[in-house]
């Protein structure tokens, strides 16, 4: 559009994925708070002399001023970052141990693969998000727990959420014991289809916790019934996302990472809370 100049505007976001751009810029993948997930040019972030380059590394929560048309109706889709302040860059936490750096990866991976419109607000995953790397940057749970809660938060916000208290295909109330992914979670002895899976009991009540946010029964499960819980909630993501995580199969699924890193002096406890109103922390000063 002739004379079109670029607008500036503001908002919080979590860097989800960087990428390699020339010589010295970069292209950052944002999951913001209030314009979903978009995508914008840092330039010359990767010369020495730049000002900003290590707050837009992944899975830092940061405040950006960005240049490009929030709504994507006018000039290039790719916006460009002016200005960034860092609100907590979780991602220097996560450096020295493994099990929480490929957790987190998954996360941002999946919270991208959730987004598959551009623009498209998500205030309710971006809250998940940040909330998720928060529990994982204070070690106050084990790993592997705090990635499934996400993950299966994450879809009941898409929909996709699996039957855990009743049979996914008739409805009929109850625990059963036969869980399938094709079907939608477990299934009753009369909807069982061939080759559906019959996970322990106690793995259907850990699932049922990380949904509820119960962290006392899902902190006291064994090792061998969150394997399994990882399995099936790794499986049925995938299956509704019709492709496969490039990241999970990379998370260490070993023993617990929790209390690896403590928590900063003067930190709360973090209570990731059910359907999606996942509180960060850093959200508590909500930004309209």
């Amino acid at each position: 559009m002739a004379g079109y100049r670029r607008q500036l505007y503001r908002d919080d976001a979590v860097v989800l994925r960087v990428q390699k751009l020339g010589e010295s810029d970069r292209i950052i993948t944002l999951l913001t708070r209030r314009h979903g997930r978009l995508r914008a040019v840092a330039r010359g972030i990767r010369r020495t002399t730049s000002k900003f380059g290590a707050r837009l590394e992944p899975f830092g929560h940061v405040d950006l001023q960005l240049a490009g048309d929030p709504k994507g109706n006018h000039g290039s889709a790719l916006h460009t970052v002016s200005q960034v302040e860092g609100i907590e860059l979780y991602g220097k936490r996560f450096l020295g141990d493994y099990p929480r750096y490929t957790a987190a990866s998954a996360i941002a991976e999946t919270a991208e693969r959730l987004t598959p419109v551009e623009r498209e607000p998500s205030l309710r995953l971006f809250q998940l998000t940040v909330g998720a790397l928060k529990a994982l940057s204070r070690g106050e749970h084990d790993t592997t727990l705090v990635l499934d809660a996400y993950l299966l938060r994450g879809m009941s916000l898409a929909g996709w959420a699996p039957a855990l208290i009743a049979c996914a295909v008739c409805g009929t109330p109850g625990r059963h014991r036969a869980f399938s992914v094709p079907a939608g979670g477990a299934v009753c002895p009369d909807c069982r289809p061939p080759g559906a899976a019959h996970p322990a009991p106690a793995t259907i009540d850990l699932m049922s916790a990380l949904t509820t946010g119960d962290w006392v029964v899902a902190d006291a499960t064994d090792s061998g019934v969150r394997r399994e819980c990882s399995g099936l909630v790794a499986a049925h993501l995938q299956w509704h996302l019709e492709r496969a995580l490039r990241s999970l199969p990379l998370v260490d699924r070993g023993p617990s990472a929790a209390g690896t890193a403590p928590p900063p002096e003067g930190a709360g406890a973090v209570v990731l809370r059910p359907r999606g109103d996942l509180e960060a922390g850093a959200d508590s000063a909500s930004r309209e």
